[in-house]
């Protein structure tokens, strides 16, 4: 992984919505970047890099979305201190490879980075999503 890149690290992304991949499936990335929590990094026996990445939002989630509201405090942690409000979606995630990554720009360096208590609360609501199989996860 990059150096400067470790879970909890808040970076810019194309982030892929499920809503957008089912209107149109042919579609491979999102229609701006966004902010995006890296949740989960793990290396394969190749070396590559298999990426999680919850979506950061100013806006409260949608129907059939499951969101945590940001605290202060971590929006400020996050250098997301444009945002008034913030929420990180925890019932769906882009998938990416990092190292054959056509939309994740390795030269970036992280905005900011949410605190291992803030983590903690998003792993753990997250978790149950991802364990079930419905944590909609879209391959970009």
């Amino acid at each position: 992984m990059p150096e400067g890149f470790r879970r909890g690290d808040i970076i810019v992304y194309p982030y892929l919505w499920r809503r957008q991949a089912e209107d149109n499936p042919d579609r491979e990335h999102g229609e701006k970047n966004r902010p995006v929590c890296m949740i989960l990094t793990v290396t394969d026996k190749e070396g590559l890099t298999h990426l999680l990445l919850l979506p950061v939002s100013s806006k409260p989630p949608s129907a059939g979305q499951t969101a945590l509201e940001i605290p202060g405090l971590e929006l400020r942690r996050a250098r997301l201190t444009a945002y008034e409000r913030g929420w990180i979606t925890v019932s769906e995630c882009n998938y990416d490879i990092l190292e054959r990554s056509y939309y994740l720009d390795t030269r970036q360096k992280p905005l900011g980075r949410f605190s291992d208590a803030f983590l903690e609360e998003i792993r753990r609501a997250f978790a149950p999503f991802l364990r079930s199989g419905n944590a909609r996860v879209i391959r970009t």
